[in-house]
């Protein structure tokens, strides 16, 4: 007959043990969303993202003045962000505004997407180097924030925004913030 050693024990606590954190993951409300440490707090100036091409520029005062309003972090580079587009236009014709921001691309193929794609974003501009995008704590694009009418960020998506996405989280996050 075997011994019985504590070491056999281990393989089964380790397999219980990683059962327990994916049931846990998997039970999560939204576990796509990582926290984000700009919820709650004043939105990042952009005051040094350019202008791209001749579409509107976008400005500080922009994010601290008027309604709700969505800031998305894009590239022409990033599959996901064709994706989500369909959905921003969707928010755009329904009156939301959108300003953008490309990240890490170049001014040709940043407007070649756009005029391929349409153009939901009342304002845009460019973040080649990314500078900006690590003051608002960006992990990675498409990331959209949303910023109430006092220039507080209220909430944080990473990873496109499908329509499902949209209508659960978005939207519900643009009527919070607008109140």
């Amino acid at each position: 007959m075997a011994k019985f050693s504590p070491l056999m024990a281990l393989p089964p606590l380790m397999f219980a043990g990683l059962a327990s954190l994916f049931i846990f993951g998997m039970n999560r409300d939204d576990p796509n969303q990582l926290p984000s440490a700009k919820a709650g707090k004043a939105a990042p100036s952009i005051e040094n993202v350019t202008q791209l091409g001749d579409l509107a520029p976008l400005s500080d005062d922009m994010l601290r003045t008027g309604d709700v309003k969505l800031v998305n972090y894009w590239a022409s580079w990033c599959a996901p962000c064709r994706a989500e587009h369909p959905q921003l236009e969707a928010l755009a014709g329904e009156g939301v505004t959108v300003y953008g921001i490309n990240y890490k691309d170049k001014a040709d193929a940043a407007l070649g997407f756009l005029s391929e794609m349409g153009n939901p974003y009342s304002a845009v501009g460019a973040d080649e180097p990314g500078r900006t995008a690590l003051e608002w704590g960006l992990y990675g694009v498409p990331e959209t924030y949303v910023v109430n009418a006092d220039g507080e960020i209220t909430y944080r998506f990473a990873g496109p925004i499908t329509v499902e996405i949209m209508e659960k989280y978005i939207k519900p996050e643009i009527e919070n913030a607008a109140q």
